[in-house]
C-alpha cells in the first residue's frame, strides 16, 4: 500500500509542476520529462524552474528583505552610501535617501531629496514621493502637502497607489484639512496591507462624532479578526498595526 501511495504522490507532484510549466510557457519537453520520470523529473523541475521563479514573487521579495533586515539591518544603507560615494548620480542619491528614510534618518534623507529636486529630475515621481515622505517624517506637513500636490500633478496614477495615497491622507489629517476623511477612504481602496485601516481608525477615534468612534472600533476589530487568518509573513509585516488595534480595543479608546 505505501508503495502505491508513493507512486500516486509522485504523479500528483508531476501534474502540479506540469500545470506550472504550461502556465509559464515552459518548453513542451518538460511535460515529457515530468511524466516519463515523475520523481526525478519533478526534482529537476523544482530546482531548475520552480524555485528560481519564486524569487520574483512579492512574497519572496518581502521575506528576503525581512531576513536581510534581521541579519544585517544596516546593509541597505551601507550599500546605498557606498554606491553614492563611488558614483554620486541622481539615482544613487535617491536610493540613499530612501535607505536613510527606512533607517530612521529623515533629516539627511531630506537633504538628498532636496538636492536631487533642484536638478533635471525635479518632476520625477519617485523623487517627489521620497521628498514628501521626508517632509512628513520631520513634521513639515505643509511642505509635504505641496510636494504631494506636485506629485499628483505630474503622475495622476499616484493617487491610486498605496503609499502616496496613505501619505496624503495622513498629511491632511495632520493639517486638520477637511479632505482627510475622503483621502483615507481612497487609501483604503488601494491598500496592500492593514496600515490604512489602522491609521484611519486612529483618526476616526479622535473625532467628536460618536458614529466615527464606533466605526473606528469596528475597523480595529476587523484587523484583529483578520489577523487570525494571516500567514506568518503577513503577521510579521503587519505586527505594528495589529498591536495598535489590540491596544485600542483593550483600552476602549475608540468608544470613549
Amino acid at each position: 500500500m505505501p508503495y502505491f501511495f508513493g507512486i500516486g504522490l509522485h504523479v500528483f507532484v508531476a501534474i502540479f509542476f506540469a500545470v506550472h510549466a504550461m502556465r509559464n510557457n515552459q518548453g513542451i519537453y518538460w511535460l515529457f520529462i515530468l511524466f516519463a520520470f515523475p520523481l526525478l523529473g519533478s526534482v529537476v523541475y523544482f530546482f531548475a524552474i520552480y524555485l528560481p521563479s519564486l524569487r520574483h514573487t512579492r512574497g519572496a521579495r518581502v521575506a528576503t528583505q525581512a531576513i536581510t533586515q534581521f541579519v544585517d539591518p544596516n546593509r541597505a544603507l551601507r550599500e546605498a552610501r557606498a554606491n553614492f560615494d563611488r558614483a554620486p548620480t541622481v539615482q544613487h542619491r535617491m536610493r540613499l535617501g530612501e535607505a536613510l528614510l527606512d533607517a530612521g534618518d529623515p533629516r539627511e534623507a531630506l537633504e538628498h531629496f532636496q538636492t536631487a529636486a533642484n536638478g533635471p529630475f525635479a518632476n520625477d515621481a519617485a523623487l517627489l514621493l521620497g521628498l514628501a515622505r521626508s517632509q512628513f517624517a520631520l513634521g513639515e506637513y505643509t511642505a509635504a502637502d505641496a510636494t504631494l500636490a506636485n506629485l499628483f500633478s505630474v503622475d495622476p496614477r499616484a493617487r491610486n497607489q498605496g503609499i502616496p495615497a496613505l501619505l496624503y491622507a495622513r498629511t491632511l489629517a495632520a493639517l486638520s484639512a477637511p479632505g482627510a476623511r475622503a483621502a483615507f477612504e481612497q487609501a483604503l481602496t488601494c491598500a496592500n496591507d492593514v496600515a490604512p485601516r489602522c491609521l484611519f481608525a486612529d483618526w476616526l477615534a479622535t473625532q467628536p462624532d460618536e458614529a466615527d468612534r464606533r466605526r473606528a472600533s469596528a475597523l480595529y476589530a476587523e484587523i484583529v479578526q483578520d489577523a487570525r487568518h494571516w500567514t506568518r509573513l503577513a503577521r510579521e509585516h503587519n505586527r505594528e498595526w495589529l498591536q495598535r488595534a489590540q491596544t485600542a480595543l483593550a483600552s476602549g479608546a475608540a468608544r470613549s
